[in-house]
C-alpha cells in the first residue's frame, strides 16, 4: 500500500520514478521541484540554505487572533500589510464564560476595521474552508495560526505556526527557516469504492509519523494517481498532512483545479504547477491508491492506525493493547479504562459519530454520507450522528441537491460550520463513550473530557463513508468497503457565495479612528523582563511520555474560552496531564517577583523562603547573596521527551511564560512551530541526551551561570548545575538550531520586548 525510500529520488515528467539520471546534478534537480519555485518566489534571503519568506495572506481564528493582534499592537502595528483573515469558528458555540466569546468576536470585527482586515462572522465557515474557497491560489503562500493551514491541493503552500510568526508578518518582517527538504508523495492507481480521503491520509500518517520520515519537510504530491482524485478528495488528504509533522505541502495542479477556481469565481488564480522534466527529491512516499483499505486511528493518536477489517477480526487483542497504552499515557489510577466493553457479541459498537471541520465537513463527504443513509433510519439507541458542513455555501448546496433533507430524514443532526468537535468545545461524549470522527485529531481528552474529574472518552478517526456505513449498521463498526452499492458523487457542485455577504473585507481600508472594543476578559500581556545574566530553574514537571501534545500542554475546550486573558488561561497549563505543575511554577514565580521587588527597592527584607533558597544554591555557587539576587533570574522549566506535537496554538508556550517559565528541556521538539513558540515567548529550547530523564525530579533546581553571555557568544553546549535535595552534579544542555535572530528574541525576554527595543 505505502512504501518509503530515502533520496535522492528522481521523477521524470511528473509520471515516472527513475533510478539514475545523467547530465543533471542533484542540486539542479532539487530546483526543478514545485516547492523550490514557490519558496524562491517568496524569499528575500541571499544566503544559501536560508529562507526569509513573505506570505501573500495570513489567517487566524478566534482562538488565536486576539493574542496576535494584542502582541502586534504592543509591537507597533499600524495596519495589516497583507490580507489577514479573522474567522470565528472555534468558540462560537461554546456555552461557557458569559459574554467573553462574543466579546472576542467584536474585538475581531473592530480590529479588522481599524487595521484593514477581513472578518468572517461566526457560523459562516471553518477557517480552512474559507481560505480554500476565497483566498487560495496557485503559487501563493499562506501563513496561519492553526496547525492545519494546508492548501497544497489548490497549488497553495500553507504553513501553520504560532501567533508570533504572524506578528512578524504583520510588522513587515520575514519568516526565517533553513531550506527544508522536499519529499515526493507519489500517487498511482484509483481508490476502490468506499475509500475516502481520510483512509489515504491515515494510512500515510501511520507509515511516517513514528519514524519521523517527513518531519519538518515539504510534501510534494506528484504522479499519475492525482488525476483520479477529486478536489475534495485531495483537500481531505492534504489537510491531514499536518499529522505527519511535515512543515507544508504542495500538489501538482491540473484542469480539475482550474475548474474548482472557476466554480468559485476565481479562475484567474489558477496556474499549472508541475515539477520540471527531471526533479530530484530528498525522499519518497509511494502510495498505491488501489490498495488502500478502510482505516481507523484508535485512541489516542492519528498514527495509531489499523484497517477496520483487522480490528473487527481481532477486537479483543487490539483493544487490549490500546488499553494498555492508554493506561501508560494517562498515568491516572483513578480512571478505569474500559475500551473492551465496546465489544458486543464479538463486534465493536460505538456510541457517537462526528463528521466536521476542515477534514470532514467538505461537500463530497456530506453528499456521500447522505447517499449511504438515504431512505434509512438511524438506530434509536444511544448512538448519534452529528454532521457539520464546513461552510454555509456547502450547506446551501446541500439544501439544493436534497442531501441535507436525506440526512435529516435518516436521523442525523446537521449543525453550522464550527470546529468544536475537533477541539473539545462541542458534542463532548459521555464518560467511557467511544466516538468515531472524521476530524483531524484524537489526542487524549481533546474531545473535551476532564481526567482530573474522573472522565475519559475514546475517540477514533475514520473516513466519513465508513462512519456512514457504521451508522447504517446500527452503530457497529463497519468499513465502507463492505457496502454493496457504488457510492456516486457526481452531482455538479455550485458555489453559492451569498452567505458571505456578511463578511467584512477591509483590506487596504484601514481606519485609524476606529476604536478596538475590549471586553472585560481581554487583557494585555503581563510585563516580561529581558533574560538576566544567570538563571535558576525549578523543575516543575517531568513528562516521560514518548510524545507530549500541545493539547496536553494547554487543553482546548472550555479552557480556550479564556484565550484572551493570559493570566486566567495560564491556570489551565498541563491541567489534564500534570495538575501539580501550576502550583510548583507559581512557587518559583512568587520568589522571582520578590527578587524584582528587592531590586526596585520595594522590599528590603528577604522572605524566609527566598533566603533559604538562595542559601541552598550558594552552598554550590561562588557568589555573594547580593550579586546572586542582582544577576540571577528565577523561573520554571518543563522536561518532556518530545513536546509540541499537534496544534500551533502559542498558548502552549505563552501560558508557561506567564507562569514564569524560562525554558523547556527535551530530547527533541516534535514540531518546528512549538519550538518557534517557545522562542517567541523568550523561552530557551534546551535539548539533552535521553538519559537526563533519569536525573530530573520535580522540585529539583538547575542553575546556569552566564547563560546570557553564552547565548550572545552562540555557545551550543551549556554546562549547568543540577541541585537536588541531597546531591549536586553538573549536567550538559544544548541550544542547537537556534538562529542569531531567535537568540535576540530570547535575550530580550519575548518577541514583544524585541520589537519594543527595535522601536526605541
Amino acid at each position: 500500500m505505502i512504501t518509503l525510500k530515502n533520496g535522492p529520488i528522481w521523477l521524470q515528467n511528473n509520471q515516472e520514478i527513475i533510478e539514475t539520471v545523467e547530465n543533471i546534478s542533484v542540486e539542479q534537480g532539487k530546483k526543478n521541484t514545485i516547492a523550490y519555485s514557490i519558496l524562491e518566489s517568496h524569499n528575500s534571503s541571499d544566503v544559501e540554505g536560508t529562507l526569509k519568506l513573505t506570505f501573500d495572506s495570513l489567517t487566524s481564528h478566534d482562538l488565536t487572533y486576539v493574542g496576535v493582534i494584542q502582541t502586534a499592537k504592543a509591537s507597533g502595528l499600524k495596519e495589516f500589510p497583507v490580507p489577514y483573515v479573522l474567522t470565528n469558528c472555534h468558540n462560537s458555540l461554546c456555552a461557557v464564560g458569559g459574554t467573553i466569546n462574543d466579546d472576542d468576536h467584536l474585538f475581531g470585527l473592530t480590529a479588522a476595521k481599524k487595521y484593514g482586515g477581513i472578518y468572517v462572522p461566526p457560523h459562516q465557515a471553518v477557517i480552512h474552508q474559507y481560505m480554500r474557497e476565497v483566498m487560495a491560489g496557485c503559487g501563493k503562500m499562506i501563513l496561519g495560526t492553526d496547525s492545519h493551514t494546508r492548501y497544497g491541493a489548490l497549488g497553495t503552500m500553507g504553513i501553520g505556526e504560532g501567533g508570533g510568526e504572524v506578528v512578524k508578518q504583520l510588522l513587515k518582517n520575514t519568516y526565517d527557516i533553513s531550506t527544508p527538504k522536499v519529499i515526493a508523495v507519489y500517487l498511482e492507481g484509483t481508490p476502490k469504492k468506499g475509500i475516502g480521503p481520510q483512509d489515504v491520509a491515515l494510512a500515510m500518517i501511520g507509515k511516517v509519523f513514528k519514524n519521523g520520515f517527513v518531519k519538518n519537510t515539504i510534501l510534494e504530491f506528484v504522479g499519475p494517481g492525482i488525476e483520479n482524485l477529486s478536489i475534495d478528495f485531495r483537500n481531505g488528504i492534504d489537510i491531514m498532512t499536518t499529522e505527519t509533522t511535515c512543515l507544508s505541502s504542495i500538489w501538482a495542479t491540473d484542469e480539475k483545479v482550474r475548474e474548482y477556481f472557476k466554480i468559485h469565481g476565481r479562475e484567474e488564480v489558477y496556474a499549472k504547477l508541475t515539477p520540471g522534466e527531471l526533479a530530484c527529491y530528498d525522499g519518497l512516499v509511494h502510495i498505491d491508491l488501489n490498495k488502500v483499505e478502510s482505516m481507523i486511528a484508535l485512541p489516542f493518536h492519528p498514527s495509531n492506525v489499523y484497517t477496520i477489517k483487522e480490528l473487527n477480526e481481532n477486537p479483543q487483542k487490539i483493544l487490549a493493547a490500546v488499553e494498555e497504552e492508554i493506561r501508560k499515557q494517562m498515568d491516572n489510577p483513578e480512571i478505569t479504562i474500559n475500551l473492551q466493553d465496546k465489544i458486543v457479541d464479538g463486534k465493536i459498537k460505538v456510541d457517537q459519530a462526528e463528521i466536521a471541520g476542515c477534514a470532514g465537513g467538505t461537500y463530497e463527504n456530506m453528499f456521500d454520507v447522505a447517499e449511504i443513509l438515504k431512505g434509512c433510519s438511524l438506530t434509536h439507541d444511544y448512538f448519534t450522528l452529528n454532521v457539520y458542513p464546513a461552510s454555509m455555501p456547502i450547506y446551501s448546496q446541500m439544501m439544493d441537491d436534497g442531501s441535507a433533507k436525506s440526512l435529516l430524514q435518516a436521523g442525523a443532526v446537521i449543525k453550522t460550520a464550527f470546529c468544536g468537535p475537533c477541539f473539545g468545545a462541542g458534542d463532548v461524549p459521555a464518560n467511557q463513550s467511544f466516538s468515531i470522527r472524521h476530524t483531524t485529531r484524537n489526542f487524549p481528552n481533546r474531545e473535551g473530557s476532564k481526567p482530573n474529574e474522573g472522565q475519559i472518552a475514546y475517540v477514533a478517526l475514520m473516513d466519513a463513508r465508513s462512519i456512514a456505513a457504521t451508522a447504517l449498521n446500527g452503530g457497529f463498526l463497519t468499513p465502507a468497503t463492505d457496502l454493496l452499492e457504488e457510492i456516486e458523487s457526481d452531482v455538479e457542485y455550485k458555489f453559492d457565495a451569498s452567505p458571505y455577504t456578511r463578511v467584512y473585507n477591509g483590506f487596504e481600508k484601514a481606519n485609524e479612528d476606529e476604536i478596538v472594543k475590549l471586553g472585560p476578559n481581554i487583557a494585555d500581556w503581563p510585563e516580561m523582563i529581558e533574560l538576566q545574566e544567570d538563571i535558576l530553574l525549578k523543575v516543575a514537571s517531568v513528562i516521560a511520555d514518548s510524545v507530549t501534545t500541545t493539547d496536553e500542554l494547554i487543553p482546548s475546550g472550555d479552557a480556550a474560552s479564556l484565550r484572551s486573558n493570559p493570566k486566567k488561561m495560564s491556570d489551565y497549563t498541563l491541567s489534564r496531564r500534570d495538575p501539580a505543575y501550576v502550583p510548583v511554577a507559581k512557587e518559583i514565580q512568587k520568589l522571582e517577583e520578590e527578587r524584582q521587588a528587592i531590586l526596585k527597592g520595594n522590599q528590603i527584607e528577604l522572605s524566609e523562603e527566598l533566603n533559604a533558597l538562595i542559601d541552598k544554591v550558594l552552598e554550590n555557587v561562588d557568589s555573594t547573596k547580593e550579586n546572586f539576587i542582582k544577576n540571577t533570574e528565577f523561573g520554571s522549566v518543563i522536561y518532556a521527551v518530545k513536546p509540541g506535537d499537534g496544534s500551533a496554538r502559542e498558548q502552549a508556550a505563552s501560558c508557561q511564560k506567564v507562569l514564569g517559565g524560562l525554558a523547556n528541556i527535551s530530547v527533541e521538539y516534535a514540531t518546528k512551530r512549538y519550538k518557534s513558540n517557545l522562542i517567541n515567548w523568550g523561552m530557551i529550547p534546551f535539548t539533552a541526551s535521553p538519559e537526563i530523564i533519569n536525573e530530573l525530579d520535580r522540585n529539583d533546581y538547575i542553575y546556569i551561570e552566564g547563560i546570557r553571555k553564552k547565548l550572545e557568544e552562540n555557545a551550543t553546549t551549556i554546562n549547568a548545575l543540577l541541585i537536588k535535595e541531597n546531591t549536586v552534579k553538573t549536567i550538559e544542555l544544548k541550544v542547537e538550531d537556534v538562529s542569531k535572530e531567535d537568540k535576540e528574541i530570547i535575550l530580550n525576554g519575548s518577541l514583544i520586548n524585541f520589537y519594543a527595543s527595535q522601536n526605541k
